[in-house]
C-alpha cells in the first residue's frame, strides 16, 4: 500500500473514531425538571406549604465544563404581590472538575421569613441560555 493511500485510510479511520467517541459520550441534555421537597427530586410535589423550602431539580446528562443552568423564579399570582412578580435568578456552571457530569442539578428557595404568600409560582429552567423547561407550583 502506498503512503498516500495509507494516509487517506488513516485519516478516514480517525474521523470514524472521533465520531464514535462523540456518539458514545452524547450531547449534554437537561431533562425531567420538577419541583420537590428534597434536593434529590425524589419527593416531588407541585403543592407546598407557606414555610416549605421549594427545590427545582433537573437531570443533567453528559454535562460539559462551561454548561450553565439557570433558574428564574416568578410569583405568577400570589397574595400581596404584583402579577408575574420576579423573585430571583440563579446559575449553576458545570466546572472542569465535574465534567462530564451525570446526575441531578438543583436549585432551592427557602420560605421567606413571613412564609410564602399563597398563590401560583413558576420557575423557568434555561440550559446554556435556552429555555429548557417551565415548572409550576402552588403555595397553599
Amino acid at each position: 500500500m502506498n503512503t498516500k493511500k495509507f494516509s487517506i485510510l488513516l485519516a478516514a479511520l480517525m474521523l470514524i473514531i472521533v465520531q464514535l467517541a462523540c456518539a458514545l459520550s452524547g450531547e449534554p441534555t437537561l431533562s425531567n425538571s420538577r419541583t420537590s421537597f428534597d434536593q434529590d427530586g425524589t419527593q416531588t410535589s407541585s403543592t407546598f406549604g407557606a414555610f416549605d423550602t421549594v427545590y427545582v431539580v433537573s437531570d443533567l446528562s453528559n454535562g460539559a465544563a462551561g454548561n450553565v443552568i439557570t433558574s428564574r423564579w416568578t410569583a405568577v399570582n400570589a397574595d400581596g404581590l404584583d402579577p408575574n412578580f420576579f423573585l430571583d435568578e440563579a446559575d449553576i456552571t458545570v466546572s472542569e472538575a465535574d465534567a462530564p457530569f451525570n446526575g441531578t442539578i438543583y436549585f432551592f428557595f427557602p420560605a421567606p421569613s413571613g412564609g410564602w404568600p399563597a398563590g401560583t409560582y413558576q420557575v423557568e429552567i434555561l440550559f446554556n441560555g435556552v429555555l429548557s423547561a417551565t415548572v409550576n407550583f402552588t403555595v397553599q
